[in-house]
Parts: C-alpha cells; sequence; structure tokens
C-alpha cells in the first residue's frame, strides 16, 4: 500500500462507520441495493484497514528487533474489521479477525460484542459447542444486551439441535419474553419452533395443538403457514396415537396439500404428501406427486429413494434399480437408497453386488441397525467361499452395480430425472445434447445383450455410451446438491423441515461443516474489533468507539467503606454494565480440566473414607467433623447408634400411619444393574438416565412397595433361589426404507430382554413441623455441623425455606431405584442417612474433576445442568477421572463434600433422608459462589440466592477466617455497588422509588424473565395485578426509558451500609492449650 494514501472520510461517514458493530447482523442487509452506500463505505473501510496491517507487517518483517514502528496496531483494530466482515456476510474472514483479536486482548471475554459476532460465525459453521460458548457469555457480561432475544433463539435452536430439551426450552421461553421490536424474527415463527421442540420431546398430541393454533393465526406469512401444514401433516403421518389411521391418513393428506398451495414452488410438501399416498397404497398418485416433486427440488435424492422403493413393492427391479442410482448418483452417502438397493440386489439372488451396496450404505447405518450387520456376516462368510461369477453363467435379473453406475435410465424415467440447473453465469459452453428416448432404449438393449453384439453392434453400443456419459457428466455440473439433503437422510424427516425456517431465521449461505481456516497472510492478519481505532504516533484515520456505558472507569476494592461506594454511585448515574460477586479482576467462570498428572489405576479406584463412631463423645469431637471436611464423600458408621436416632420414625409404616395421603413424586425407571445404563429399548449402553414424573400418596407407594417385596420373594422361590441372566436376542430385519433414518431401522448394538419397570418414590417434603415435629425434632440429636437448622450451617442464615437444601426430603426406594448423577445446588455439602432395611450403592466423584465429568456429558450428547445421566465408571476412570464406590448400610451417614459428584441406586428396598448443609469455611462459600456465576453463563437458576444469603451471614456472624471474609467482603461491596448503581439509574429515569422491605420468612426474589436474583431493588409494573419482578437489564430491554415501571426497596440504605461497615475481620483471643483427645478409629 502507499504509504502516502490516506482514507478520506467525512465526519458523517466516520459516525456511521463507528456505530457498525455484529448488532447489526442480519438488520443491515448490505448485499442489498437500499444499502449500497453502505456497503461501499464498508469495502472502503475494510479495504484501506487490511493494507494497513499488511504495511504493519512489513514494517515487523523489515525492522530490526526494538526499533520504533511508524504505526502501531490496537487489538479493537481487529475486531472491528470482523464486525464489517460478518456485515459482509464475508463468514471466514470475520473468523479469522475475531480469532486475531481473542489472541491478542486478554480481556476478550469483557466485549459482548465481539463475542455476538464471535458467536454467529460458529453458528454459521455449525460449531454449535462454540456458538453455545460465546452466545451464553456475551448474555452473562452483558445482561441488557440489546440482541438478547436474537441469542436466546440461537441458543434454544441450538440445544433443539443437540437434544437438550430442557435447556431449549428455557431459552424459548426467555427469546419470548425479551421485547421483539429488536430481534430479527417475528414471534410467529418462535411460536413454531417452541411447537417443533415439543413434538421433538416425544409430546406429539400438545405439538398438534400448537401447531393448530399457529394454523388460526391471521397475520400468518405464507412460507411459515407451508412450514407449519408440513410439520403438522407429517406429524399426522407418523403418530398412531393421535387419532384412528383413517382420520390420521385425511389429516395428513389435508395438511399437506395445504403446504403445497401455501409454496407451491417448494418439493418438500410434494415429497411428503407422495411418501403419504404410497403408505396408504395410492401407488399412481404417489408416482405423479414424486414426478411433480423431482421437477420443483432438482436432485433431490430423498425422492429418488422413495420412487425407487415404489418400483420396487410394484415387483420392477430394473426401473427400483434406476431410481436408487438416482438418489446415490446425486447423494453417494444416502444409506436409505443404498441398504435398498442392497435387499433388491439380495432378492435378485446377486449377493456381490448386495454386499457391496450394504458396505457402502457408511459405517453409521450398519452401527445402528443388527439386522444389516448381520446380512453384512452372511453374505461375508458366504461370498469367501464362493466361486468367482462366470461369464458364460446364468442370465443375471439386474446389471451389476458398475454396470448400473453408468447405465442410461429408461424414458419414462428420464422424464422424471432431473433437470439441468440455470447456469450461474451468462456466458454458458455449448453442452452435449441428451439422448433420445429411442437411443436411450437401444442403448438399454445392447448392454442387457453385451456378450451376443457383432463388431458393428458394439461400436455403436460404445459410441451410445460415450454420448450417454458425456451428457451426464455436463448434468451433474449444473446440478446443485444441497447440504439440506444430506441432512434429511441422515435424521429425522420432521426435524430437518423445522430447520427450513432456521435458515431462513440466519439469513446465511449454506451452511458448510469444515472449519474456516486462514489460507492466505492477508486473511490471517486481517481482522478488528467493535469498537477499535488505529493508533500510533501519527494516525491517518481513527474509528470512534461507540459508547455503550456510560460509567468512568472505577477501581472498587473491598477496603473502601459503604460512603465511598454509595458516593462514586452517585456520581456515575448507573450500575455498572455487568459484575461478578467475585469480584471485578476475576475471569468468567468456567468448568476446570482434568487436573495433571495422571492418575494410576489404584488412584483412579481410592477406597471410600469410612469412620466409625463408637460412642457420642466422638459423635461430638470436632475430629468428625474435619473428617468429613477433609475427604470429597465419606461414610460415617455407627453414628446413629450412638445417639440413640429412633430411624423407625422414618419408616414406611410410620409414615403411612402418620400422614397416609401426603404428596410423593414418583420416578418410573429402568430396572438395571449399578455398573450399567442401557437406553429404554435394552439395544445399546448410554449415559442417558430416562425417568418419567408422576404423583401418589404415601398409602399408595407404601402399597407398591411391599408389593414389589413380595413379588421379589415369589419369584425367588419360583427359580429356586437362583436367578437367571438375561439372554441377548436380536432385532429382526426391517423391509425396505425411505429416506428418513428412523424409519430405516435403527438396529441395536445388544438386544436384552425386555426390563422390568420400577417405581421410585421421590422428594417427599418433611419441611412441615406441624405434621412431622417427631421426626424432625428426633434429627436435632446430630451434631452441630450435621444438623438441618444450626447456627453452623449457611443454608439457616437464608431466613426462608428452601425445599429440599434447609428442609428435610424422604425417598422411598425399591431395588434399582436410582437418583442420577449430579452436583448438589450451589455446590453445597449433602447429608444422607439410610432408613434401611436395604442398602444402597454410592458413586462419587471429587469436585476438582467435575470439569472431566461435564466434558463426557457433553460428548454423549446430554446437558450437564438439565440432563437426567448415569455415568460408566470405567469411562470416567480412562478419561483420568477417579471414581469412588462404596455400599451405604441401614444408619449409615454418608457426608457429600462441597462439590463432589455423585449418583446412587438402591440394592434393597429401603429409605432414606437427605438435607444440605454448608459449614462456615472459605472454600465452601467460594464454591458456592462459583456456580452462582457459572449458573448464569449456562442461564441456570440458582435456587439459593447467594446475595440475600451473604448480607444475612454479614449480619448474623463473625467472620475470623480471613479468606473467607474477604470473598464476603467482595459480595458485599459488588452487590452494594450494583444496588446503588440501580437506585441511582431509575431515580435518574424519574421512576418512583418506595420502600417496600422484607417479611419475615418472605422469599428471595428472581427476576421473572432471566431467573437472575434480583436484591434490594425490585422493579415491577405498576399497573400489574401479578407484580412480577424484573431486574434491571430486562426493565430496560422492556422498556429503555422504564415506562409503567415502580422500583420497591427493600433495606434501608443507611442500615446496609452499616452492616457493610460493620462486617470486619474477627480476631479471637488464642485458646488456652488442652489435651487433644483419641483419634477416631477408622477401619483396617
Amino acid at each position: 500500500m502507499d504509504e502516502k494514501e490516506e482514507l478520506h472520510l467525512t465526519s458523517q461517514e466516520l459516525q456511521v462507520l463507528s456505530e457498525l458493530d455484529s448488532r447489526q447482523f442480519g438488520f443491515l442487509k448490505l448485499r442489498g441495493s437500499e444499502h449500497g452506500r453502505t456497503r461501499a463505505l464498508v469495502l472502503k473501510a475494510v479495504k484501506y484497514l487490511e493494507g494497513m496491517l499488511v504495511q504493519v507487517k512489513e514494517e515487523e518483517r523489515a525492522c530490526s528487533p526494538g526499533a520504533r514502528r511508524d504505526i502501531c496496531i490496537d487489538p479493537k483494530t481487529y475486531c472491528k474489521l470482523g464486525h464489517f466482515h460478518l456485515l459482509l456476510e464475508d463468514y471466514a474472514k470475520a473468523m479469522s479477525a475475531y480469532q486475531k483479536f481473542y489472541a491478542l486482548e486478554q480481556d476478550n471475554w469483557k466485549d459482548p460484542l465481539f463475542l455476538y459476532g464471535l458467536g454467529l460465525c460458529y453458528y454459521h459453521y455449525n460449531a454449535f459447542e462454540w456458538a453455545t460458548k460465546a452466545l451464553q457469555m456475551a448474555l452473562y457480561v452483558s445482561p441488557g444486551f440489546s440482541r438478547a432475544a436474537d441469542a436466546h433463539l440461537r441458543l434454544a435452536l441450538m440445544f433443539k439441535a443437540r437434544r437438550h430439551w430442557a435447556a431449549a426450552a428455557v431459552h424459548f421461553k426467555r427469546a419470548r419474553l425479551a421485547p421483539h421490536q429488536d430481534a430479527t424474527f417475528t414471534r410467529l415463527e418462535l411460536s413454531f419452533h417452541a411447537a417443533h421442540l415439543l413434538e421433538a420431546k416425544g409430546l406429539r398430541k400438545l405439538a398438534r395443538d400448537a401447531y393448530e393454533r399457529l394454523l388460526k393465526e391471521p397475520q400468518l406469512s405464507s412460507s411459515l403457514k407451508a412450514d407449519v401444514c408440513r410439520q403438522l401433516g407429517w406429524l399426522y403421518h407418523r403418530c398412531a396415537s393421535l387419532c384412528d389411521p383413517a382420520a390420521r391418513a385425511r389429516a395428513a393428506i389435508w395438511c399437506l396439500r395445504r403446504a403445497v398451495d401455501a409454496e407451491p414452488e417448494s418439493g418438500a410438501g410434494l415429497y411428503l404428501l407422495g411418501r403419504c399416498f404410497a403408505a396408504q397404497g395410492k401407488v399412481h398418485d404417489a408416482f405423479i406427486v414424486y414426478r411433480n416433486s423431482v421437477e420443483k427440488s432438482e436432485g433431490n435424492a430423498d425422492t429418488w429413494c422413495s420412487i425407487g422403493v415404489l418400483y420396487q413393492q410394484q415387483n420392477q427391479p430394473m426401473d427400483a434399480l434406476q431410481a436408487y442410482i438416482c438418489a446415490v448418483q446425486l447423494d453417494k452417502g444416502h444409506s436409505a437408497a443404498w441398504t435398498n438397493l442392497g435387499s433388491l440386489y439380495e432378492s435378485c439372488q446377486m449377493p456381490r453386488d448386495a454386499f457391496a451396496c450394504y458396505t457402502n450404505g457408511g459405517a453409521a447405518a450398519t452401527a445402528s441397525n443388527a439386522a444389516l450387520r448381520q446380512r453384512l456376516a452372511f453374505l461375508r462368510a458366504h461370498l469367501a467361499h464362493a466361486p468367482m461369477p462366470s461369464v458364460t453363467g446364468k442370465r443375471r435379473q439386474l446389471p451389476s452395480i458398475e454396470e448400473a453406475w453408468n447405465l442410461p435410465i429408461s424414458a419414462e424415467m428420464s422424464s422424471r430425472a432431473p433437470k439441468s440447473a440455470p447456469p450461474p453465469y451468462p456466458g454458458k459452453r455449448d453442452e452435449p445434447p441428451q439422448l433420445t428416448a429411442h437411443q436411450l432404449q437401444t442403448l438399454q438393449y445392447l448392454q442387457r445383450n453385451s456378450h451376443n453384439l457383432s463388431p458393428h453392434q458394439q461400436a455403436m453400443m460404445q459410441q451410445l455410451l460415450t454420448q450417454y456419459r458425456l451428457a451426464q457428466a455436463a448434468r451433474a455440473r449444473t446440478v446443485t446438491k444441497s447440504e439440506g439433503s444430506n441432512n434429511a437422510t441422515g435424521g429425522d424427516i420432521a426435524e430437518s423441515l423445522a430447520e427450513d425456517l432456521l435458515k431462513r431465521f440466519s439469513d446465511s449461505q449454506p451452511d458448510i461443516k469444515k472449519e474456516p481456516s486462514s489460507n492466505t497472510e492477508l486473511v490471517n492478519n486481517a481482522s478488528a474489533n467493535s469498537d477499535a481505532v488505529l493508533g500510533g504516533r501519527q494516525p491517518v484515520v481513527k474509528l470512534e468507539p461507540l459508547k455503550t456505558d456510560p460509567l468512568k472507569p472505577i477501581s472498587f476494592h473491598v477496603g473502601m467503606s459503604a460512603k465511598q461506594i454509595l458516593d462514586v454511585c452517585k456520581e456515575n448515574a448507573g450500575p455498572p454494565s455487568s459484575w461478578s460477586v467475585l469480584g471485578d479482576g476475576c475471569g468468567p467462570p468456567e468448568p476446570p480440566p482434568v487436573p495433571p498428572p495422571r492418575l494410576t489405576p489404584e488412584q483412579l479406584a481410592p477406597p471410600a473414607p469410612f469412620v466409625y463412631v463408637e460412642s457420642k463423645r466422638d459423635a461430638f469431637s470436632p475430629q468428625l467433623q474435619d473428617f468429613c471436611l477433609k475427604h470429597p464423600i465419606a461414610v460415617v458408621r455407627g453414628l446413629t447408634a450412638a445417639l440413640k436416632l429412633d430411624l423407625g420414625l422414618f419408616s414406611t409404616k410410620t409414615l403411612v400411619e402418620a400422614w397416609p395421603d401426603h404428596a410423593v413424586e414418583v420416578r418410573t425407571q429402568l430396572m438395571q444393574s449399578a455398573d450399567e445404563n442401557w437406553d429404554p429399548t435394552g439395544r445399546r449402553r448410554v449415559w442417558a438416565c430416562a425417568s418419567h414424573r408422576s404423583h401418589t400418596t404415601v398409602r399408595k407407594y407404601a402399597q407398591y412397595q411391599a408389593g414389589s417385596f413380595q413379588d421379589s420373594l415369589r419369584e425367588e422361590r419360583e427359580r429356586g433361589g437362583a436367578a437367571a441372566p438375561a439372554a441377548p436376542a436380536n432385532l429382526a430385519a426391517g423391509a425396505l426404507s425411505d429416506s428418513d433414518g428412523r424409519e430405516s431401522g435403527s438396529g441395536p448394538v445388544k438386544r436384552r430382554r425386555t426390563a422390568r419397570m420400577l417405581r421410585f418414590g421421590t422428594n417427599v417434603d418433611l419441611s412441615d413441623e406441624r405434621k412431622w415435629r417427631p421426626q424432625l425434632t428426633e434429627l436435632q440429636k446430630l451434631p452441630a455441623f450435621a444438623r438441618v437448622a444450626s447456627a453452623a450451617n449457611m443454608l439457616s442464615h437464608v431466613g426462608h425455606v428452601i425445599l429440599g437444601m434447609n428442609t428435610v426430603q424422604l425417598y422411598m426406594k425399591v431395588p434399582g431405584s436410582r437418583t442420577p448423577g449430579h452436583q448438589e445446588n450451589n455446590n453445597f455439602c449433602s447429608i444422607n442417612i439410610n432408613i434401611g432395611p436395604g442398602d444402597c450403592e454410592w458413586f462419587g466423584v471429587p469436585d476438582a474433576y467435575w470439569g472431566g465429568v461435564r466434558e463426557l456429558c457433553e460428548r454423549h450428547g446430554l446437558s450437564y445442568l438439565h440432563g437426567s445421566w448415569w455415568p460408566d465408571p470405567e469411562e470416567l476412570r480412562a478419561h483420568g477421572v477417579p471414581v469412588y464406590r462404596f455400599t451405604q448400610r441401614p444408619g449409615d451417614l454418608v457426608w457429600v463434600n462441597a462439590g463432589c459428584v455423585h449418583w446412587v441406586q438402591a440394592t434393597g428396598w429401603c429409605n432414606n433422608i437427605a438435607w444440605n448443609v454448608g459449614p462456615l469455611t472459605a472454600r465452601q462459600y467460594a464454591l458456592a459462589l462459583d456456580r452462582y456465576e457459572w449458573n448464569k453463563v449456562q442461564n441456570f437458576k440458582s435456587i439459593v440466592p447467594m446475595v440475600h444469603l451473604t448480607w444475612n451471614l454479614a449480619r448474623n456472624i463473625r467472620v475470623s477466617d480471613p479468606r473467607l471474609h474477604r470473598a464476603m467482603r467482595t459480595c458485599l461491596a459488588q452487590t452494594l455497588r450494583g444496588a446503588a448503581g440501580t437506585l441511582a439509574a431509575v431515580r435518574a429515569r424519574g421512576v418512583p422509588v418506595r420502600f417496600h422491605g422484607r417479611a419475615r420468612g418472605e422469599a428471595s426474589h428472581y427476576c421473572g424473565v432471566c431467573e437472575r436474583e434480583v436484591w434490594h431493588a425490585l422493579l415491577v409494573r405498576e399497573h400489574e395485578r401479578r407484580h412480577v419482578v424484573h431486574c434491571l437489564a430486562c426493565a430496560r430491554r422492556a422498556s429503555p426509558a422504564l415506562h409503567g415501571f415502580l422500583c420497591l426497596e427493600e433495606h434501608h440504605v443507611d442500615e446496609l451500609a452499616q452492616v457493610y461497615d460493620a462486617f470486619t475481620l474477627h480476631r479471637p483471643a488464642p485458646p488456652p492449650p488442652a489435651t487433644a483427645p483419641p483419634p477416631l478409629p477408622t477401619p483396617d
């Protein structure tokens, strides 16, 4: 670039460029003619910035080390350039620019515009895991982000695609609650995706009702109406439980005809309509519809595969062969077409060709289909000893696969073959002519009789074959292979149809599966930041940053007094754009990697820590608490006997006598051994732990529990005491399949006999002191660190009930009842006592390895927080994660330390009681705060209100641990700063502030939109009957000027200032020397 060349821009153009960033993606269509001037301006800026970056790179190469350079590049320049490329839809260069900024800027995670742009690039390339992380971080660092609706919708779609239903539902809800004036989608489009989520979850009747409600909307666009009708029609076709078969068939045809009428140029509705006609035996109608579908959507392998199925069912093998060949030529990985083609060859006694077709179906098809694997094994064994086919042997009914690949199709099929797509450029070359119908028939006849041809006939065949191949090659050059066709073959048609709307929503080019790479040095260096500038001694042009935060840079520290914090907040008249209870200097919370070094096999299977309590003195000794706090998980044996706890108060008999109609939540699960986990069909081992929720009463569950025990005794007597293992069985081979994967036959890896189902009675609430006073009083005999309510228990200072955490819950179990893998809410400790009479088997992973467990959950397609999973201990150990495994006997107390991942299975008939405790230690508090922040990143509600709890702790206790004091003081300072800033912001906008106070036992408040804890300053709409609390960020998204909102103040600011200033480090006097008690006995 010429060093004298400058970028001449007016102040207005500079202002336009400074305001362009990733937030304009989807709104500013630079490819449209209406934005031609803006596009030219952006291209001009991109050219200049890239030239500057190249010049800097050349100077770096030319200059000696330590020499001064004329131009200095701010890392934010790369981010700004990334925004420009993103708006130009040059995703490869945008990704390269963002990656360069990521590498150069240490605090890149604090820039929401960069994170949003990076997330959009990952989303375009289907890198859903990385896109999810970037978009979640953008919402975390900027809770009031203006593109929150789009971010939540993309997150919901990605979670839906990864089958994380609960997380997808959360983000659909938040996208719906976010204001839509700044969104690239309509509420009706969002409702369509939410309805498809119900269908994907298996809630098909609810999905049908949601689709039908959508069709009644008067503002439904024609394209969306076509999508809804296609989904609804296909749902009627597939789901037998919606209504009787005849009514379903009529409804499916009616819906799909409406889809075709709404979008006549689309071939997808016609294809599905053909599938419905074929299923009803209307072969002629199906052929007509398929032909129209081929004409509408050229190169659709699914349609050709279905045509082949029809021909094969009509006993027309040659036509079926040609249709399947068309399908696999359009999509060489179309497993259904290859499998059907193999079946066709088998039916014609051509095993070698059948074996080749089955093999071409791909490893994925054979791995999921046991019948297909059996056929392959049989054919492999058969062909190994079979003689090679003879040229003079028996005439074959079909040509071989090699011959069929080059075989011209018949005139009838040719009329249905895909037409050539229009060329992309006007200056096209002359293409070789297509064969006429007569020439095709002649070539077909000559090929069938190739062994008995005269030299003249052989020459004619070669000439026609050459002409045919040239025509085929020309057609192949012009036929566009759609990426969506590939996806439709491998997955559910219902899912692929719903994602068509996603492509229109994203408004991007067809997705590619390869990750982008920077292939030129220019692209590697050309990247820029949202608010960035070119800096140096003599900058030529400066792109002014867009102001997003009115606050001045402020340095907060825990040594500041409350008055200093409040004064600074008044000067800035607003809260920080984002803040963390961990402090400003902390990075974003994220799962830890598996700690080095690699553990030995003995360390990967450590023995469970056991301690025996022989007396009341042992039970109340500090050494017992120290032992529990020292280990990730521990078993305390003999404690209940030493304290003479009456565990019979928690027996099923006592519960029935006391409150027989008390509610019990029931989980219906599969009966299986503790060290394996199978899918509901018993076909393959998985991590997903399936269970279905229902409700019953204590009396009814007690009857089931007793009946289960009696049934087991009877079965034991009938078997003579010997247990018969379940023998594997094979799945019968399926028939012909069309193109969607779930109908192509997914076979088992291993098939067991149908497993029995069991019912697990969980989450029996024992919090009501009027009902359960004898039981709760008995638990007061426990040492202070293990009690439900104690001054030494953080959760006792919350001031209100958190069910199952600072209250007791009871579990009623039969053998096989499972509590899936999890960490306790906000990483608090847990107490679990086995009432008996049966045992429980426990598994535990130390908290330092929870990141490794989460990584494996993601690898298995499961959500760590929302999912239900049962880990494989051997897989964990192979990943370097140690696993404790032990048995909890009746009367044993299991202590689960902070952050320990654990899962439990009953091996006998028993009841358990459990609750959470929070030791007043720096480690417990730090882990709870860290999970509180990570839950914000994951958009997961923290049921422990850590801010409210911290202020109550500051009022109620004195802290002598410097680490705990500093962590609490940081949280107090950050939340006082946020609350004062919020009050200043609402007052500056004229919002009335009223003192509300807090009633005794009043529950903590959470935002009704984002579900984050809202403390001290509650924003509610003034004229709502039911006051829904909003945080400031969500309230400002709903109304930037906060019109119609009212702010309720929970505390007097002077009171908060006094609590903050009074919370100082307590230094107790050293205790007098005392004789240490004898150590606790431990097992040999």
